[in-house]
This record gives C-alpha cells, structure tokens and sequence, in this order.
C-alpha cells in the first residue's frame, strides 16, 4: 500500500501587473475577496501545511487558509514563477507564446520551459519528501503550475494556461512520488465557465 500525499495548488489571485516589481506584487481588492473564497474552499479539505512561493501575491493568496488551520505560512522558493525575461518585455503575449513553442528556448536572463520546470518539480519532490502523507496547500503561479501538471500529463499546456482562473485550485493526488488524480476543485467564488 502506497502513501498517498495531496496537494492543493493554488494560482495566485489577481494581483495588479506593475513591471519589474515581480516579487512585490500584493493582491487587489477582488483578489483578497478571492483568497476568502479559496480559504473557505479549502477549509473543507484536511489541510495539515501551507507552502508558498515567496512572491507576495501567492503568499497573500493562502494566507488566509494558514490562518484558518491554524499554521503558517512555509515560503519555497522552488514554487515562484518562472522568469520570462531580465526585464520587461514590450509584447508579453509574443514572449509567452514563444518560450513555450520551443521548451529549451529562454529570453535574455529568463527561463525555459525546462529550466523552470525542472525548479518546479524539484520543490514538489521536496515537499512530498519532507510531508509524506500529508494534505499541503501549495500558493504558486499560473505558468509554473502549468509547467509542473505538464510534467506528469502533456495536456497540461499552453491553452490550458490561457484558460486558468485568478485565483484556480487544482487538487492533485500522489501514490509515493507520481499523481494518480488531477483534478480542478472549484472556488466558492468561482464564475461559471
């Protein structure tokens, strides 16, 4: 009998978009009313731990849920998104759009797909290690999340995260180090799609 780990992936709520201030960005009005929804969301589950990117706008997305199982929020910097580019780029949807037509690829200072992929699979091998067994609630950003479902099922791709909510929750569960389910668990506050 295998150990069976869940975790609860959580795409950041809206954040408004200020350049070059990545790692600062808290949430706006409509995002922290989100966040309540995720909170209450999850309440439902057993949450047993709490684990962020350190970027403020995922950290401030699970918050309330820490608080709500009464723990803390534990920051993994393996769960940040991924770094297009050194700086801003002028036409984000063209950058996008081209890191992930070629994998390997990266702009000036940015990451690959495969390069962010791998930091991000590298945090969730962490997290299993070190949570065996547990129900962990994982704060982290589109793109990122994105590449880490890709890497266990390939449909997870580019359309996919085009069509990924602010704030979205996906419950994927693990038998020892690989998911036997992912599944997308609706917000409270969701709207109907």
């Amino acid at each position: 009998m295998g150990t069976q780990t869940t975790l609860y992936f959580v795409r950041h709520a809206h954040s408004p978009y200020v350049p070059n201030r990545e790692a600062e960005r808290g949430l706006s009005e409509q995002g922290r009313r989100d966040a309540l929804h995720v909170a209450r969301t999850l309440t439902e589950y057993d949450i047993d731990v709490v684990v962020s990117s350190p970027y403020t706008r995922a950290v401030e997305t699970v918050q309330e849920i820490a608080e709500a199982v009464g723990t803390a929020v534990i920051t993994e910097s393996g769960f940040r998104e991924r770094t297009l580019a050194e700086s801003h780029v002028a036409d984000f949807e063209k950058a996008i759009s081209r890191v992930w037509k070629d994998p390997s690829f990266s702009w000036e200072g940015g990451e690959s797909n495969e390069v962010a992929q791998e930091r991000g699979i590298a945090a969730v091998e962490r997290t299993l290690e070190r949570w065996t067994g547990e129900d962990i609630v994982i704060g982290t950003h589109g793109n990122l999340l994105t590449l880490i479902l890709n890497y266990y099922d390939e449909t997870y791709d580019f359309e996919f995260w085009q069509q990924l909510s602010m704030p979205d929750i996906y419950q994927v569960t693990f038998e020892k180090d690989r998911p036997s389910r992912i599944e997308r668990i609706p917000s409270e506050g969701d709207v109907q799609r």
